[in-house]
């Protein structure tokens, strides 16, 4: 028997992806594939590399290495899942993919050393079965080698001459499990090269998908970057855990000590480990993968994956369009149309519209910059924003005002916070509220309210079973999300 244990890397931000994909809701979460499922990157992904287990493959828990600010909006998917088991490996603050498949490593070393099954959580395949087969391949190449000094990872087979991604170069020859070794890896080449490696035949994309044990990677990483191995393993070492669970639900959290995380040098697995295990001891092996794979890594990826009509237009939501060729329009809030238009990316949020060629889509990267250099909060999150209590929209604002609509779920509750610029109005549309203001605890329902002033403790509860609606008016010269002082808070926020 083969232990195996699943590892999602979920820690994009997908800013290719704005307006739809923000800071606060990154494309891992977004349903986009068009598959008709009505599930997620995420969930796709989850569902996806468990399908792998077999009467010779046995599957531990899934690993998920996330941010923390992401870390209920995993939750949450998660709980569409059935039978989930999961640890949730979460990092402070990003610092790319090789520090985060060291956490998965370090989490799944105690156990047997098993083989680490590594892909990401922002990509789309249309053929599970290929795809299924191809890492039970990799996984075959990996078991056979008793040194573990093998590294395995799917090659894409390619479909253009795609200058968005990095290539890898195989022998010609294959092994017994369809392997070949892997003799380099090559850089996103301009148009003219990517067409050399099309037609060469022994060129694939790098999908970013890997195979290994869990002790080759640490034994690789504290050889060729040990900087990265120390200072994740620092962290490792004060880490805290917390469990989540009920009888169809199994979720422990794991966060590496804050202090020592932003410590570690930020790199990519490629660059940190793969790349240099040319003429080392440790062998890299490739497996074809020809499955319909896309990491939708900008919306013209969407376009090809979506649902075309007959004019190859690709449609969500409230949309009406005529005399439109090859376009994407999705539509989030309101109706959207389009008339004569060809090429074109169309997306609509309630707060932000993008327009864009649809062959310059990977150039939305350059107003997300400008977003953030503008301090914009359309860069971070939508109007529409979800919480671990709830969510809220901000419907309205101007000078030094600002309005919430704020519903909390049964038997939640927002952390005791007070706010240094600003002060609130409370009034209950729906449910019942139990209201900390300073120090009193008051209990209000449909059509009452409550004023808290600048600088006032407060916390905003539902103790009853039905979802709890309020609206907020916020007043004062200063009304951003980071003016919250949170003093106690159920979620570990404080």
């Amino acid at each position: 028997m083969t232990h195996v244990t699943p590892v999602i890397l979920c820690g994009g931000s997908g800013t290719r992806l704005w307006p739809l994909s923000r800071t606060g809701f990154p494309k891992q979460f977004l349903v986009l594939s068009g598959d008709g499922s009505g599930q997620s990157l995420f969930q796709q992904a989850i569902e996806r590399i468990n399908a792998i287990g077999n009467p010779g493959i046995e599957l531990d828990s899934t690993l998920i290495v996330t941010n923390e600010e992401h870390r209920f909006l995993a939750l949450d998917q998660l709980r569409e899942l059935k039978g989930v088991k999961a640890t949730l490996l979460l990092e402070s603050s990003g610092r790319n993919t090789a520090p985060a498949l060291t956490l998965a490593a370090l989490q799944a070393r105690s156990d047997n050393d098993p083989i680490l099954v590594v892909i990401p959580a922002d990509q789309t395949v249309k053929n599970s079965k290929a795809f299924t087969k191809a890492l039970q391949d990799c996984i075959a190449v990996v078991d056979a080698d008793r040194t573990n000094q093998t590294i395995a990872i799917l090659g894409i087979t390619p479909t253009a001459p795609e200058t968005g991604y990095g290539y890898i170069r195989r022998k010609a020859s294959a092994g017994i499990n369809q392997e070949y070794v892997v003799e380099g890896f090559v850089e996103k080449p301009e148009v003219k090269t990517a067409k050399t490696y099309l037609e060469n035949g022994n060129y694939l994309w790098n999908s970013g998908m890997f195979v290994l044990r869990a002790s080759t990677w640490l034994a690789a990483l504290k050889e060729f970057r040990p900087d990265i191995f120390s200072a994740t393993e620092t962290a490792w070492v004060s880490r805290a855990i917390d469990q989540t669970s009920n009888a169809e639900f199994d979720i422990a959290f794991v966060r590496p000590a804050r202090e020592f995380f932003s410590s570690i040098p930020s790199e990519s697995i490629d660059y940190a480990v793969i790349e240099k295990c040319a003429g080392s001891k440790y062998t890299v092996k490739m497996v074809e993968l020809d499955a319909g794979w896309n990491d939708l890594g900008a919306w013209d990826a969407v376009w090809q994956v979506g649902k075309q009509d007959d004019q190859g237009n690709v449609t969500s939501g409230d949309t009406m369009i005529t005399d439109s060729k090859n376009s994407l329009v999705h539509a989030s809030s309101r109706l959207v149309s389009a008339v004569g238009v060809e090429n074109l990316i169309i997306v609509e949020t309630a707060d932000a519209v993008l327009v864009a060629d649809r062959q310059k889509s990977q150039d939305v990267k350059h107003i997300v910059k400008r977003l953030e250099t503008q301090k914009r909060e359309e860069k971070n999150l939508h109007q529409k924003v979800s919480r671990p209590w709830g969510w809220y929209d901000s419907i309205d604002q101007g000078d030094r005002f600002k309005v919430k609509r704020i519903q909390v779920n049964p038997g939640a509750s927002l952390s005791l916070q007070m706010h240094h610029h600003r002060a609130e109005h409370w009034i209950v549309v729906r449910g019942v509220a139990e209201i900390t203001n300073g120090d009193q605890i008051i209990t209000l329902t449909e059509n009452q309210s409550t004023y808290i002033p600048q600088g006032q403790t407060h916390r905003l509860a539902n103790p009853g079973k039905t979802p709890l609606e309020i609206i907020e008016v916020q007043s004062g010269g200063y009304l951003g999300e980071d003016d919250i002082v949170r003093l106690e808070d159920v979620y570990g926020r404080s």
